[in-house]
């Protein structure tokens, strides 16, 4: 992200009346050279078949970079649109617990990516995505994971435990290869708190945050990935703090049931 991004970014969140004490940016651009190395900070592996809604996306465009997707049709992954931004075309590796062994993989041009119109490179505002993709058949290591019922479009989570899964970086100066896919239990926190770290032109109602203890937390490589709870899909993995994944600053995903409109209009899936 460069200096007059960020630093216009503070100013309108200033100007909206919430001083943020933090800088947000997407996973994807805390490295500075392409990578697709790291997991999530200080994680866990992940069991054979534990997330089998778990895909991994290597984009490709000018340079190359990993991020994360969910299935959530035979013919659809949700991923996030600073993933798809920019892309030329996608390798999705399905069924992968060891990231370099999936069950299968399918690769796509940019013609079939579906980026939210609206999505907002400097607020990070509607960081989503969709991804048309072959038909698959699903198994004990590939399937979809069940999208929240309209009803839950009321639910803020706040207080509940979530799971991320992600290859993302396994600490702020990780270099090695991640050779398991890692997951993490993530506490979700009120808005109101995340806008006092990143201001309320960053949290906004399509946000859901989570907050970072013991320096757990999504990093770099888990852009675009799913956050669960009771096997609904309630984020997709959008930013972190500018300071680090280590941190313990909160983590911000795109929040799933702001979209469902969204999501169904475009592919015509809905929960």
């Amino acid at each position: 992200m460069n200096i007059f991004i960020v630093l216009a970014l503070a100013v309108a969140t200033v100007s909206a009346g919430v001083v943020p004490q933090d800088i947000p940016v997407h996973p994807r651009d805390r490295t500075f050279a392409p990578s697709i190395s790291g997991r999530i900070t200080n994680g866990k592996n992940a069991a054979e078949n534990q997330f089998p809604y778990q895909v991994g996306l290597s984009f490709s465009g000018s340079g190359s970079w990993w991020c994360g997707g969910s299935i959530i049709a035979n013919n659809y992954v949700l991923t996030a649109a600073h993933c798809t931004d920019g892309a030329s075309s996608v390798t999705i590796y399905y069924g992968s617990t060891v990231r370099t062994s999936p069950k299968l993989t399918h690769s796509v041009s940019s013609s079939n990516f579906v980026q939210h119109a609206n999505y907002d490179d400097e607020t990070l505002n509607n960081d989503i995505s969709l991804i048309k993709t072959p038909t698959v058949t699903f198994s004990a290591s590939i399937n979809k994971i069940t999208m929240p019922a309209i009803a839950s479009s009321y639910s803020t989570y706040v207080g509940q435990t979530a799971i991320a899964s992600g290859w993302g970086r396994t600490s702020d100066s990780a270099t090695a290869v991640a050779k398991n896919l890692q997951y993490a239990n993530l506490q979700v926190i009120a808005n109101s708190v995340c806008q006092t770290s990143y201001g309320s032109k960053v949290v906004t109602n399509g946000v859901i945050c989570v907050a970072s203890v013991n320096e757990v937390s999504t990093c770099q490589g888990d852009s675009g990935g799913p956050l669960a709870l009771n096997s609904r899909l309630i984020g997709v993995t959008s930013f972190v703090s500018s300071k680090g994944c280590e941190k313990n600053a909160p983590a911000g995903f795109t929040r799933v049931t702001s979209y469902l409109d969204w999501i169904k209009s475009k592919s015509g899936i809905s929960a």
